[in-house]
């Protein structure tokens, strides 16, 4: 922790790490029209909007850009989801393209090593957009009959939709795994995406990096999704299920009947999953977990 100052604050305890800066393709506005939206769908998407400005999420805009936004039923009873669509938006950034070129080899990890997963509660949330471009992804929120003036807020950290935040998350993460991997070179720190897994010789060198990397991450602002953390066997990431001796594919179900568009992205993900589970190159390394398919 930090030392207390006079006004109360703790100085020190968090690390504000900066963040990547968007390259555009042009600096002229891009406004696309926010579309009307049936009452029942307006009133979630205003308790949606209320809930983001208070958790700091997005703040009031007057940004001379806009993307529409709409609601979504989740599969809870009552639940919303909201969405941006950055479409025309993405098409004036440039791709930054990926920092981890697939997923990460288990095999490596050794044999009876004791190990920890951790997961990342909404990453993309936790990493602030650069001050430059967060105006750019500003949206408005209609009123019934167009009774008052639209309502325009514009994001503050990664949204939803960005073609480039899952880069921007990779390398943001990486960052503040960083002072973690100095002080723990003994240790396995594997990180993809905001899934996170430690790997020691013994329990007690597990034990500090553990809580080494725990604060390392929460100094930069991520948040530890405490019910996801799994201590004991079998471990299940990125698709594994992992034991003590053996690395082997989860189950995998591939559902052929497209219905709908979430259907169709489920179904891509499984396919894209299982190519890079079976790749023909991957080998195995003697005196490491055995690789079992």
């Amino acid at each position: 922790m930090g030392r207390e100052v006079g006004s109360g604050f703790l100085v020190g305890a968090t690390v504000a790490l900066t963040t990547l800066k968007l390259i555009w393709k042009t600096d002229n506005p891009v406004w696309v029209d926010q579309w009307p939206l049936e009452r029942k769908k307006l009133s979630a998407l205003k308790n949606l909007v209320r809930e983001q400005l208070e958790k700091g999420h997005i703040v009031p805009t007057n940004s001379p850009w806009n993307s529409p936004v709409f609601v979504v039923r989740k599969k809870a009873p009552g639940s919303w989801r909201l969405l941006h669509d950055l479409r025309k938006i993405n098409e004036v950034i440039e791709e930054m393209g990926p920092f981890q070129l697939g997923l990460p080899s288990l095999s490596m990890i050794l044999r009876d090593w004791p190990l920890v997963i951790i997961d990342l509660k909404d990453c993309f949330f936790s990493i602030p957009l650069h001050p430059d471009d967060a105006p750019r992804f500003a949206f408005s929120i209609p009123s019934v009959n167009r009774e008052e003036p639209l309502q325009r807020y514009h994001w503050v950290v990664l949204p939803q939709g960005l073609k480039n935040s899952p880069t921007i998350c990779q390398w943001f993460v990486a960052r503040a795994l960083c002072p973690a991997r100095e002080k723990h070179p003994g240790a396995k720190i594997i990180h993809y995406m905001d899934d996170l897994l430690i790997a020691a010789p013994t329990q007690q060198e597990l034990q500090r990096a553990r809580d080494c990397v725990i604060t390392e991450v929460q100094n930069a602002g991520l948040e530890i999704s405490t019910s996801k953390i799994q201590e004991i066997a079998p471990w299940k990431y990125l698709g594994w299920k992992i034991t003590e001796q053996t690395v082997k594919p989860q189950k995998i179900e591939i559902r052929t009947e497209v219905n709908n568009l979430q259907n169709l992205q489920q179904l891509l993900g499984e396919v894209n999953w299982s190519e890079l589970v079976f790749w023909p190159d991957r080998c195995f390394f003697s005196g490491v977990v055995g690789l079992a398919v």
